[in-house]
């Protein structure tokens, strides 16, 4: 189920508030952060994030395509090993 028109979606004040402050002042370094729930707005757009994955940090540049999506679907916190040929 998702979040309620009403509401709108969930975006870390604080995140958003780092993202308007680098777009001032022109910096394109990563910016770590561990809000997996947060929603991707445009103003995300061309934003280097580190995203922490709950081992690691994974990074992530935002494209246009990801709006809307969650910053938690880009770093996943499962991997895969394949099973062994017998």
């Amino acid at each position: 189920m998702g979040r309620s028109v009403k509401k709108g979606p969930y975006v870390d004040a604080r995140l958003l508030k780092r993202v308007l402050l680098q777009k001032q002042t022109g910096s394109r370094e990563a910016l770590k952060t561990w809000s997996r729930s947060c929603t991707i707005v445009p103003e995300f757009v061309g934003h280097n994030f580190s995203i922490h994955n709950g081992n690691r940090f994974v990074a992530l540049f935002v494209a246009e395509a990801m709006v809307g999506h969650k910053l938690g679907e880009f770093a996943l916190t499962r991997n895969f090993h394949t099973h062994q040929k017998g």
